[in-house]
């Protein structure tokens, strides 16, 4: 079935609809090679509509392996050449079999490059994907349609839960979800920790009733901005554990200690962004999905130190607290997809979390 992708100032991008599904969403761009099941199901992309700049997708098929959320919260799906039979020895189902399970909808046979321009030029905006003889009304009715903002309450946990290490000298982590992806629990298991994973809800002092010997803030979602309530609780908890943020969680530790967020013109998306540790001067190559980013002015007269940039444009990477043991990093260390030059991070936290 002929589709098209239509954004909102006008701009028309024809291809093939997979699913006779319409879809509406901000529409961002992932510069990635490879991962698209791990793009397809990060909690972060949630009510987005996710464009890949890479040709051929779907040529290694799809695995419950890389799996990194309970399901695909993407709004839809851009993509170049659908590869409908996938080679890989993990192989357990098609690309499209997927998406169409899913419900996510897809249009295929795009011209990417072409997307990927004009939201460089124009920045992100709302796009809507239809069938290519959708009426005026119909079109006009969606775009009607606000986007939904605070949508981490959509991806979290609806439960606490617990997992990692089995004895109880291992050290205990409460990792608060906000859309948090499977490869960072396991990078934790991986260390040797008790896990709790609690809803992004959770107060601060249930937090702390757990006792834990760290707290992590996880990625997700949205803008900082629209989840007041849960920056207010994660002030609470300054001061009392070692904390480790990632990127929604990085920005949340900013805000809540006084830092300001602002929207990126078209975000970091990709498994190739280069990042410099101001610390040792190493430049490390990282996995990013994220649109918002902490304003480093607003981190001038607080006890915060920038720790990493952003090679290309300069923007925050990653920030401690000069006193408390407290750090963050706007990246992805735990790649899923990408690189894995960051894991260094989670040895960090180990070390807080071991009180040295």
């Amino acid at each position: 079935m002929k589709g098209k992708l239509i954004l909102e100032d006008g701009s028309v991008f024809h291809g093939e609809l997979l699913n006779n599904i319409k879809a509406t969403g901000e529409v961002v761009f992932n510069t990635g090679m490879t991962g698209y099941q791990e793009s397809l199901t990060d909690p972060s992309y949630c009510r987005q509509i996710l464009t890949l700049t890479y040709p051929m997708v779907g040529n290694y098929g799809i695995a419950d392996l890389f799996m990194q959320s309970r399901k695909s919260f993407v709004n839809g799906f851009v993509i170049g050449e659908l590869c409908q039979e996938g080679s890989n020895w993990h192989y357990e189902t098609s690309l499209a079999d997927f998406l169409t399970k899913q419900g996510v909808p897809c249009l295929y046979h795009v011209d990417t490059r072409a997307v990927t321009r004009k939201i460089r030029s124009a920045g992100t905006m709302k796009g809507i994907i239809v069938p290519d003889d959708a009426a005026r009304t119909e079109i006009d009715e969606l775009f009607a349609v606000p986007i939904k903002k605070d949508v981490v309450m959509e991806v979290t946990t609806p439960e606490r839960y617990t997992l990692g290490s089995e004895q109880m000298n291992a050290p205990h982590v409460v990792a608060m979800d906000f859309g948090i992806k499977q490869n960072i629990l396991t990078s934790l298991q991986q260390l040797g920790c008790r896990i709790t994973v609690v809803p992004a809800g959770t107060a601060a002092k249930e937090v702390l009733d757990l006792n834990p010997d760290g707290i992590f803030l996880s990625n997700g979602p949205g803008d900082p901005a629209d989840v007041p309530e849960i920056v207010e609780e994660v002030k609470k908890l300054i001061g009392t554990k070692p904390i480790f943020g990632i990127c929604l969680g990085h920005q949340l530790l900013a805000r809540a200690m006084g830092a300001k967020t602002y929207k990126l013109k078209f975000g970091h998306r990709g498994c190739n962004q280069p990042v410099k540790n101001l610390l040792t001067g190493r430049v490390q190559i990282s996995s990013q999905n994220h649109g918002f980013a902490v304003d480093s002015d607003s981190l001038r007269d607080l006890p915060l130190e920038v720790t990493h940039i952003n090679v290309n444009d300069g923007t925050v990477e990653g920030m401690r607290h000069k006193e408390l043991p407290i750090f963050s990093v706007q990246y992805h260390p735990e790649a899923s997809p990408g690189p894995d030059d960051n894991m260094y991070l989670f040895d960090q936290f180990w070390t807080m979390l071991k009180g040295e």
